[in-house]
């Protein structure tokens, strides 16, 4: 992933908790890989409406990321996007079933999506897996 201090929502960006990363070491037929996951926000568009999500990126590398930071440098492949446990059009939310998650993902997305496309206290963005262009 490349980071990008320009907002635009055609790069599908994500905006991340860079303190969040996840490590779980795995390995079959002596293969050592890493299943890392990170939590993150992003907004997208569905059917003319902005969005706010939150939910997770998720990756396997063959090396272990010493923080996050270098996990999402080493995340190469954007092709399955972010796993999202939550998402908030100002009219619906659509996620999780638990109250007290639904609380916790309303706390978040509401807040985001008024301040569009601003990013959350605690996160780090933009990240996306487009190529991004110098501005100098």
């Amino acid at each position: 992933m490349n980071r990008t201090g320009r907002f635009l929502i055609s790069q599908k960006p994500y905006a991340v908790d860079l303190d969040s990363l996840r490590i779980t070491p795995r390995g079959t037929n002596g293969h050592r890989y890493y299943d890392g996951r990170i939590n993150a926000v992003w907004f997208r568009r569905r059917n003319g409406v902005t969005v706010a999500c939150t939910g997770t990126l998720w990756d396997f590398q063959d090396t272990e990321p010493a923080n996050g930071r270098e996990f999402l440098e080493q995340h190469t492949d954007g092709r399955y996007g972010g796993d999202c446990d939550g998402r908030w059009d100002g009219e619906r939310y659509w996620g999780a079933q638990h109250p007290k998650t639904i609380e916790e993902h309303l706390a978040l997305l509401r807040p985001m999506l008024a301040a569009y496309p601003a990013i959350p206290d605690g996160f780090d963005g933009w990240w996306t897996f487009h190529a991004v262009r110098s501005t100098a």
